[in-house]
């Protein structure tokens, strides 16, 4: 698959989470086999799992303000996005989070997909 095409996909990919269709986008462009990842935290395997933990994640939002992505890139297999989002957890937790994601791309699928950012 050329970097055009991962580069193509990923922008899908990213447009599809900021109109906050979060789990669509999950179904669409995960693969069965994906491996993620958060900072140095032990991976999880599998797309079923992976769902679910996306699930408690949407789940945990009591108000969602906004996301932007503030950078992108694409290397080889590999696509790089810098995400802001604002949102309020149930409880009334308010926060700003900033993250990257890395995620390398398999035959047209999300294959592994890693987040770095600040716990602080």
């Amino acid at each position: 698959m050329s970097t055009n095409n991962i580069a193509e996909l990923d922008a899908q990919l990213n447009a599809q989470i900021l109109q906050g269709d979060i789990l669509g986008a999950f179904d669409r462009f995960y693969a069965e086999d994906v491996v993620m990842q958060e900072n140095s935290l032990p991976v999880f395997e599998g797309k079923a799992f992976n769902r679910k933990r996306e699930e408690e994640f949407v789940a945990s939002i009591e108000q969602f303000h906004g996301a932007k992505i503030l950078s992108a890139a694409v290397s080889g297999d590999v696509s790089f996005s810098e995400w802001e989002m604002d949102v309020t957890f149930k409880g009334g937790f308010h926060v700003v989070l900033a993250q990257v994601a890395v995620r390398r791309w398999k035959d047209g699928l999300v294959a592994n997909e890693r987040f770095y950012y600040s716990k602080g």
